[in-house]
C-alpha cells in the first residue's frame, strides 16, 4: 500500500502490521523523523519517502492508497493523475478524515475563521472528496462515517490545531495575525471550558473510497 501525506505515519504505521509493504510519502523530513521514533515507525516493511505526492518517484502497483486529511494540501488534478498511474487495476484510494461535530460554539467561531482564512470561499462544510468528485477527478464508490465520539481536549490544543490546516497555516500569516487569531478563538471557546482549561468536543471520523476518474 501507499500512504500519501503520511505525516508521522498515523495510518502507515499500524497498517504496516497488516500488509506486506507500505510506502509512506511525506514532504516534511521533520515529520518523517518523528514518525520513525513512534511505535512501528522502524518496521522493515515500512519505507519512508521525503517527497511531494505530485512528483513522487514510486512505481507501484499498489492495491491500496490512503490519504489521511492531506489531500487538501495537494494539487488535486496532478495528484489524482499520479495515483492513477500507480494503482493496480482493482486498486482503491481511501481518503480518511476526522472532523469536529456539532460544537456548541460553531456559530460564534465561523466568522472568526472567515476573517483569517486564506481561502476566500471558506465553507465550514467543505469536503475535499466531494470537490474532487465534482471536478470529475474521483469516482466515489462508497463511504462510511463513525458514530460521534466525545473526548476532552485542552483549549490550547484545540486552538493550535487550526494552524495545521491549509488555509490557516502559520506561514500564511504574520506573527501578529497568528496571535490575534489564536486570541479570538480562545475568547470564543473559553466560556465553554471547564475549570481545568479543557473542552468537551465531539468528533466523527470518515473514510471515502473510490478511484481516480478515467483510470
Amino acid at each position: 500500500m501507499l500512504d500519501i501525506g503520511a505525516g508521522d505515519g498515523e495510518i502507515a504505521r499500524p497498517l504496516a502490521e497488516r500488509v506486506e509493504h507500505v510506502d509512506a510519502v511525506e514532504i516534511s523530513p521533520a515529520m518523517i523523523a518523528a514518525g520513525k521514533q513512534r511505535p512501528g515507525g522502524d518496521r522493515e516493511n515500512l519505507r519512508w519517502l521525503a517527497q511531494a505526492a505530485e512528483t513522487m518517484t514510486v512505481t507501484g502497483p499498489y492495491s491500496l492508497v490512503t490519504a489521511g486529511a492531506s489531500l487538501h494540501w495537494m494539487n488535486g488534478q496532478v495528484t489524482l493523475r499520479r495515483l492513477a498511474q500507480v494503482l493496480s487495476p482493482r486498486g482503491v484510494l481511501a481518503v480518511v478524515d476526522q472532523k469536529y461535530h456539532d460544537l456548541p460554539w460553531a456559530a460564534e467561531l465561523t466568522p472568526v475563521i472567515g476573517r483569517y482564512s486564506r481561502n476566500p470561499a471558506y465553507n465550514p462544510g467543505f469536503s475535499v472528496t466531494d470537490r474532487l468528485s465534482e471536478q470529475h477527478l474521483l469516482d466515489i464508490r462508497g463511504q462510511h462515517h463513525t458514530a460521534p465520539m466525545v473526548l476532552r481536549q485542552s483549549v490550547h490544543d484545540y486552538v493550535e490545531q487550526f494552524f495545521s490546516t491549509a488555509s490557516l497555516a502559520r506561514e500564511l500569516m504574520t506573527d501578529a495575525e497568528a496571535t490575534r487569531f489564536a486570541d479570538e478563538v480562545t475568547a470564543v471557546v473559553d466560556g465553554y471550558a471547564a475549570a481545568d482549561g479543557t473542552l468537551l468536543v465531539t468528533t466523527v471520523a470518515s473514510v471515502v473510497w473510490g478511484s481516480p476518474s478515467g483510470r
